[in-house]
């Protein structure tokens, strides 16, 4: 089943990737939108794709089962498909499964009417129709224009929720899909899920007064926590909102443990690159950098690291890393990952310097860590090799090989697994619950961290999973340590 997915997943890519330079000319990204939003992100294996009908989904009239034809995808036949995917998901998922046992009776969430705007993925689906179980009612739409899983958004809308997203948007589809989520007679929203900021964004800037009633705003992106934190700091935001960004167990699992695994996998999928031997270098040795390393230091590469905080970089030392300048070690590496979050972290300069071969990619969040601007001048050629792989030459026959044009490798090559999808969905369930719930006066309008006591229990619903028991304190222990014997256990600050 592995093989037939990939191989799917390769055609899929390939169409795509046909139809990209016709679209481009008619989007002009404009400086609103997110990055991240454009950014192309490849869904497991999404058996849709555009090129089987070329009208929009915005020009047609599609109904479920049931007659209802509130949303807007591509093709509502392509339902099953999309249920038997997200039925593999809930597998995956055990902790939104658990939520939904558990609070089903009470339903949390009655009355509450969540807009969001995240990726529609089978994993996506698992959370919205968590909410839906815990009683919420959901308007959705997709924060990236490559990333719907189009079967996924059918499933959705034949469930009876309100979709508006397909595979390969234009811009313009984008920012209407969030309008049709956002605007409608007699339903208004009082509550936000976004992924990027861009949903947020869309409010502020046309439907201003519907703060008056929306009670907080979750958020999970880096991007869109940044553009939480900058409102804020403008005395802006008049709601609050929640950064589940940062709370710990996303933080080690989506940066961490997910990039432990998936930096080999998108590096195999582009370019088929055995690492034992290999030199390779990593810019920036946090959470993602940490990952990056370990993996390729147990495939049996050399590994370097380059950083700027000197903490980092006594880790990266005392982890078993040669710390290195990037031009100290640039003309012999066969493999450069950036991961800083910066920009222009690999430049022109550098990439002329670069051997034969060298496979360049980021990891980081942003297209912004390697130049890839500079490397479009009269003088060098491009190839595209496959979907996301281009030899870029230069005049004397040296290539580079750059893997998804410096977009984020393992979102554009490859998948994320699904167990970390599920830390971060049931962190934003919980997230949800606690400001829909939360008495008056207890978040003022500011940006807030999940309560510690939270992360804890989404890392307990995931215990079972690897049949771990977790030891309890005696009443005299708890006592010795000044804690309560159900946690929080640690401090705020801790990571």
């Amino acid at each position: 089943n592995e093989k037939w997915n990939s191989q799917i997943q390769f055609a899929d890519q390939k169409q795509e990737f046909n139809k990209r330079p016709s679209k481009i000319g008619r989007r002009s990204l404009s400086r609103s939108i997110s990055q991240s939003s454009t950014d192309s992100y490849s869904s497991a294996a999404s058996y849709t794709d555009s090129s089987d009908d070329e009208t929009s989904p915005r020009d047609k009239q599609q109904k479920n089962s049931k007659g209802n034809g509130d949303f807007c995808i591509k093709n509502i036949k392509q339902a099953d498909f999309g249920r038997r995917e997200i039925e593999i998901a809930e597998q995956e998922m055990p902790a939104l499964m658990a939520l939904r046992k558990r609070a089903q009776g009470e339903k949390p969430l009655a009355g509450a009417k969540v807009v969001g705007c995240t990726h529609i993925t089978a994993q996506t689906a698992v959370l919205m129709e968590t909410l839906s179980a815990l009683g919420a009612q959901c308007r959705w739409a997709a924060c990236n224009i490559y990333s719907t899983q189009n079967e996924v958004a059918a499933a959705l809308a034949e469930g009876g929720f309100s979709v508006f997203a397909w595979k390969g948007e234009s811009e313009d589809d984008f920012w209407w899909c969030i309008d049709r989520c956002v605007n409608v007679e007699g339903w208004q929203p009082n509550m936000i899920l976004d992924d990027g900021g861009d949903l947020t964004h869309w409010i502020y800037k046309k439907y201003p007064n519907m703060f008056k009633k929306i009670k907080g705003i979750v958020e999970e992106s880096v991007t869109g926590v940044h553009r939480l934190y900058q409102l804020s700091k403008a005395g802006k935001l008049c709601v609050p909102a929640m950064n589940v960004n940062d709370s710990v167990t996303k933080q080690k699992f989506d940066n961490l443990y997910c990039c432990r695994e998936s930096i080999l996998d998108g590096l195999k999928r582009t370019t088929d690159v055995m690492f034992g031997g290999k030199q390779v270098v990593v810019c920036g040795y946090g959470e993602v950098g940490k990952g990056c390393c370990a993996a390729l230091k147990a495939m049996g590469s050399i590994v370097y690291v380059t950083e700027i905080d000197p903490i980092c970089a006594l880790q990266a030392c005392m982890d078993g890393f040669r710390l290195v300048k990037l031009n100290e070690v640039i003309r012999q590496v066969d493999i450069v990952i950036t991961c800083t979050g910066n920009k222009n972290v690999v430049v022109r300069e550098y990439l002329d310097r670069m051997k034969n071969g060298c496979i360049v990619c980021n990891m980081g969040h942003s297209n912004t860590e390697i130049d890839v601007a500079s490397l479009r001048t009269p003088e060098l050629t491009w190839e595209r090799v496959r979907s996301q792989v281009d030899h870029v030459i230069w005049p004397d026959g040296k290539r580079i090989v750059l893997l998804a044009e410096g977009r984020l490798l393992n979102l554009s090559c490859s998948t994320v697994p699904t167990f970390v999808l599920s830390i971060t969905a049931t962190t934003q369930a919980l997230a949800l619950i606690e400001l829909y719930n939360a008495p008056e006066g207890r978040y003022k309008q500011d940006v807030y961290l999940l309560p510690k006591k939270m992360d804890e229990y989404v890392a307990s619903l995931h215990l079972p999973t690897f049949d771990a028991h977790l030891t309890e304190l005696t009443d005299e222990q708890a006592k010795y340590l000044g804690l309560n014997k159900n946690g929080p256990f640690k401090p705020n600050y801790y990571r």
